[in-house]
């Protein structure tokens, strides 16, 4: 069932839950940048006509955290939750002063966070996550959705040591996950799986803007602003909808178009995984849309012919096959 699509709303909040700039009666232009990838998610968001005494305010240190939420009436919610990199002043024009705000997710425990630890022979992947987590807590990110990891015990202890990021990284590459910080939450997202959840119905009943288009990265969708749309969620489209790529002709090129049409299929049952969703608008303008990168999966695999295929976790892209080191 759609849910109807009007009446904007918005709220751009600034400060900590004791104490908080509110400046969602003002005019907001936005442009929230979301991905899978562990980089940290970012925000530019223009208030227009702040007094000098609240902007002078918004760039204290203890107000710090910014929350925007956008949506519609029935479908509102978060689509932002970082901390203030950066704010500018400025006129746009003779009658129009603007208060520029830069902020990210996360940026201080991707580029700060340091761990230091070592742990008993028997660990497991869980536990070294519980211990990289532990480690960015001080800086402010904290458990979210994350996947069941192998349960393999080490023969030996581990030692970690370095950037946080680093031992991620690797947890990653072992677990076959990609991790990211979305609003201040770790979120580890198997590579052949999507987060739980009923898949998001997207064509022209629901808001969809145009039509969707396959590239090279995956099949791109525009619909009018949609903070239910996250990082790893299921989206359902119309294939007939979407505009195919053009593939290379040349003869030479046959490895990679091959490549591509493996990487980047359609869907039978048009169900597609979320890499990248961007929001961006202006409450008092014309631009109120979120774009998604997505890319095919197969939902139609049940829990039980993952667990016999050795998969064991919900919502795998494919089944495992032999590893063909030769093509």
């Amino acid at each position: 069932m759609s849910i109807p699509q009007y009446l904007r709303q918005i709220s751009l909040k600034i400060g900590n839950d004791t104490e908080a700039i509110d400046l969602s009666e003002l005019r907001i232009r936005f442009s929230v940048r979301r991905g899978t990838i562990s980089t940290p998610n970012t925000a530019d968001i223009r208030v227009y006509n702040v007094s000098a005494a609240t902007a002078r305010k918004a760039q204290l240190k203890e107000f710090g955290r910014v929350v925007l939420m956008a949506g519609y009436a029935g479908n509102y919610g978060v689509i932002f939750d970082g901390t203030i990199k950066q704010v500018r002043r400025g006129r746009e024009s003779q009658t129009d002063t603007y208060l520029d705000i830069t902020a990210a997710d996360g940026d201080s425990a991707y580029n700060w966070s340091v761990i230091n630890m070592s742990l008993a022979a028997g660990s497991t992947a869980q536990d070294h996550l519980k211990s990289a987590v532990q480690a960015m807590e001080g800086r402010g990110v904290t458990m979210g959705d994350s996947g069941v990891l192998s349960t393999n015990k080490l023969p030996r202890g581990k030692v970690m040591f370095g950037l946080t990021r680093d031992v991620l990284d690797n947890l990653g590459r072992t677990q076959d996950v990609s991790w990211s910080i979305q609003d201040g939450k770790m979120t580890l997202i198997p590579n052949t799986a999507y987060l739980p959840g009923d898949a998001i119905v997207v064509n022209y009943q629901t808001g969809m803007v145009g039509l969707p288009e396959q590239t090279q990265n995956g099949v791109n969708v525009r619909m009018l602003l949609n903070p239910s749309v996250k990082i790893g969620r299921l989206l359902k489209l119309n294939n007939s909808s979407i505009q195919q790529v053009r593939y290379d002709p040349n003869v030479l090129a046959e490895a990679d178009v091959v490549k591509q049409k493996i990487q980047n299929d359609f869907n039978t049952d048009g169900m597609y995984k979320v890499l990248i969703a961007d929001h961006y608008g202006d409450i008092r303008g014309n631009e109120w849309y979120t774009d998604v990168i997505c890319i095919s999966v197969d939902a139609t695999l049940t829990n039980e012919s993952m667990i016999r295929a050795g998969v064991g976790l919900p919502g795998a892209i494919q089944v495992p096959g032999t590893v063909k080191p030769y093509g």
